[in-house]
């Protein structure tokens, strides 16, 4: 068989690519040579949103291009994105009042018609905004959204696969050599196959990945890792916290799952893109911003959690990686044969990035291609505003706390998980940390889960509460399967 399109990458971007190109009734093979979401695309600070900051370095039509998807997405997928109010203390005013409060309105209008509550000034009446800093201040209240990024790459890829495309995690791309106008392709698992296009969306390999294909290296690129820590729960409250730092940089202090709060970013030029370990000097960084202006003081001994990933932007000559564009570049070419390269990009934009890409490729194919995911619900995202209550409502055996975790997750797909179980012991084996084996099922089924990783950290976020003793259960219970399926 010749594929229309191989997409390299499982991240948001190729994923959001074969998803584009699937629904465009294209035939498409996406490989990515560990997990999906497996690097920078669940590494982020979770959020769908302009970038307020990027206002400061003049980037005003990628921020308004953002905002427009931030609320396409959020009718989109409102079970794993909600909407989210930041506070902006008015502390270390690198920027005056006056500029910041101008951008905020220049924010709003941007985005056009609000979907979410306008920017405004911090106020006495907001003690539960106030209460967990450092005293009274000035400052500002604004609107973004949150999103579990990992569980975005992967509805993308579930969608796709509905559509007809083919995704094959832990599988490499090796190299291609242009035979007439097609791709010969040689993949990591032995497999030889024909695409009529490649699509290179390696992410932080995408050089590496132009190397394998004979293109050399055609954008200069900027590897910048960014680090998070997440420490037990900070304050009470859905609201989150943008706190503007003497450097001139921003720290977003988030409420996240399993009553904890996750403290990020980081911005640290790199040179390889596996140099994704968040340093002792990043760690150190984070909390002493936190601590800077929270009453409570974070310690080292506190974090549960950590993490950094690597963006990959595209090399604008700025020497502060603050200033380095975060929008996207795609470059195509038909020599050898038809290829598309994605440089660069942000979560908040890969949908309007796949659409711009197969319209892009289509030409070189002799295709045609409509915009087919603008207005399209991801799966599981066809539901109301009290969904979530209903589902404890529905399966009150699940208990509230796993009825909201598997309601935001899978939206209206957990009535077909759960099918036909009346009872927790409808549900299988229990696995421990909450989880069961038709839950773990599904996920290997329906979302390619090998490993407890994937499971725990990529699709559910319960990394954050298992035990040892889980996490063993877990692995033991995933090769009994693994094992059942080869034999």
């Amino acid at each position: 068989m010749t594929y229309d399109l191989l997409i390299i990458g499982g991240g948001i971007n190729g994923c959001a690519i074969a998803r584009e190109a699937a629904l465009n009734g294209w035939s498409v093979l996406l490989v990515e040579k560990d997990d999906l979401a497996g690097h920078t695309s669940s590494a982020s600070t979770k959020l769908i949103h302009g970038g307020l900051r990027y206002l400061e370095t003049y980037e005003f039509g990628m921020v308004r291009k953002a905002l427009q998807e931030r609320g396409l997405l959020l009718a989109m997928a409102p079970h794993i994105i909600r909407p989210l109010r930041l506070v902006l203390p008015h502390i270390n005013a690198i920027r005056p009042w006056w500029l910041v409060r101008c951008g905020l309105l220049i924010y709003d209008f941007l985005a056009g018609i609000p979907h979410l509550p306008i920017a405004r000034g911090l106020q006495k009446s907001d003690a539960a905004f106030q209460a967990p800093l450092k005293g009274p201040m000035r400052g500002f209240v604004y609107s973004d959204c949150a999103v579990d990024d990992a569980r975005l790459t992967i509805l993308n890829a579930v969608d796709a696969a509905q559509a007809g495309a083919t995704i094959l995690t832990r599988t490499g791309f090796v190299s291609a050599k242009a035979e007439g106008a097609a791709w010969q392709v040689s993949l990591s698992d032995g497999q030889s196959v024909s695409a009529k296009a490649v699509i290179n969306a390696a992410g932080p390999w995408v050089s590496l990945t132009e190397g394998q294909m004979g293109l050399g290296h055609r954008k200069p690129m900027k590897l910048v890792r960014g680090s998070h820590i997440v420490v037990p729960r900070l304050y009470e409250g859905d609201h989150a916290y943008m706190l503007q730092q003497a450097d001139k940089r921003i720290i977003f202090v988030i409420n996240w799952a399993h009553d904890t709060t996750m403290i990020g970013t980081t911005e640290e030029n790199v040179t390889r893109p596996e140099d994704e370990q968040i340093s002792d000097a990043e760690t150190r960084y984070l909390l002493e911003a936190v601590n800077a202006q929270f009453a409570h003081q974070s310690t080292e001994a506190e974090i549960v959690y950590r993490w950094g990933g690597i963006r990959p932007l595209v090399d604008n000559g700025a020497a502060d990686a603050r200033q380095t564009t975060r929008d996207y570049v795609l470059e195509t070419t038909r020599d050898p044969a038809p290829s598309l390269t994605v440089y660069g990009g942000k979560i908040t934009t890969a949908r309007y990035l796949a659409e711009d890409a197969v319209k892009h490729i289509a030409p070189l194919l002799g295709k045609t291609a409509q915009p087919a995911s603008r207005i399209r619900p991801f799966p599981g995202g066809d539901i109301g505003a009290d969904f979530i209550d209903s589902v404890a409502a529905r399966w009150p055996f699940l208990g509230k706390e796993r009825a909201q975790r598997m309601g935001h997750a899978y939206g209206s797909l957990i009535t077909e998980l759960i099918g036909d179980a009346k009872d927790e012991a409808g549900l299988g084996q229990d696995l421990g940390a909450g989880l069961t084996a038709r839950e773990v099922d599904w996920l290997i089924a329906r979302e390619w889960a090998q490993t407890a990783d994937d499971i725990l950290w990529r699709r559910t976020k319960l990394g954050l509460v298992a035990t040892p003793a889980d996490v063993t259960k877990l692995t033991h219970y995933l090769e009994e399967k693994a094992n059942a399926a080869r034999h």
